[in-house]
């Protein structure tokens, strides 16, 4: 099958592992371009018996993925568009449905993660099986809470079955960076390595698990997951509905999403301190 059609991905497969490497100048923003490139992906490898694992990777540094495009904030129509670019019958928002997707597949998904990854992002990298992280050069975050709303990507979901109620809250509440040796101390992620060992680990590893059997790989997801209680279909549809108190956003959070653009966020300079652009935006909003 070939990979070779996508804007914002650069896919090679070999021995069995597809190496996905996420390519979207400036900061890797989940915008319809990213969306629809990975949702056509998900669709495609499903039906792929040549690929066994897959490793979601960033060919920036700075930024794994930042999260979800601020723009859908002052236009949810756009935010709902992205239904038709990603697998799903409709049931659950677009950025569910493609986490969903990606969590549902038959191969064994990992992400190896550096630089920052928000919001979105970071529900991207949960919706993986795996997670490793170079240590000193990643960083994770629901940030949502900081802009007026909550994680409405499966994130609330996610993050719980790997950290427990009481670190979600703090997490999703509390909005901060988290660097990756805290996230490996929570469960947050798998491990947390020197920087440059985490492509030969992680990179072993695959290759190990790209031997067994296509059958092997999806019955042991199809086993682990059965010792979770509750389906994650409808726990990420409960999500939606809390969600719904929140999103569409009031207009001062509307508001506030253009003061930190406007600040910097979703440039460069502004993502690696998305907090402070927020916090920034704010304080001008106060005095305003």
């Amino acid at each position: 099958m070939l990979y070779d059609s996508y804007t914002a991905l650069h896919v090679s497969v070999d021995g069995g592992v597809a190496h996905v490497t996420i390519d979207h100048p400036p900061v890797n923003m989940l915008d319809a371009t990213l969306v629809g490139d990975l949702g056509r992906f998900v669709a495609s490898v499903r039906e792929d018996r040549d690929v066994r694992v897959i490793v979601l990777q960033s060919a920036n540094p700075e930024f794994f993925l930042a999260h979800v495009d601020f723009s859908f904030m002052e236009h949810p129509e756009e935010f709902g568009a992205l239904a038709a670019l990603v697998p799903g019958d409709g049931t659950l928002n677009p950025m569910q449905s493609l986490h969903l997707a990606l969590r549902s597949l038959p191969q064994l998904t990992i992400a190896k993660l550096r630089g920052r990854l928000r919001g979105g992002g970071n529900e991207l990298a949960m919706a993986a099986d795996l997670r490793f992280a170079a240590r000193g050069e990643t960083w994770l975050s629901q940030v949502e809470s900081r802009i007026g709303i909550i994680p409405g990507g499966g994130g609330t979901q996610l993050l719980t079955r790997l950290v427990g109620r009481a670190r979600a809250l703090e997490v999703i509440l509390g909005g901060d960076l988290y660097d990756a040796a805290t996230a490996e101390l929570y469960g947050w992620i798998n491990l947390a390595v020197a920087p440059g060992e985490l492509d030969e680990q992680v990179d072993a590893f695959a290759r190990r698990v790209a031997e067994r059997r296509p059958e092997q790989i999806a019955a042991a997801k199809a086993a682990v997951d059965g010792a979770l209680a509750g389906d994650l279909a409808a726990a990420f549809a409960r999500e939606g509905d809390a969600l719904a108190m929140v999103y569409p956003a009031p207009d001062e959070t509307v508001e506030l999403v253009r003061r930190a653009v406007a600040a910097g966020a979703q440039s460069r300079e502004g993502e690696l301190d998305l907090e402070g652009a927020i916090a920034r935006a704010g304080s001008q909003a106060v005095t305003a």
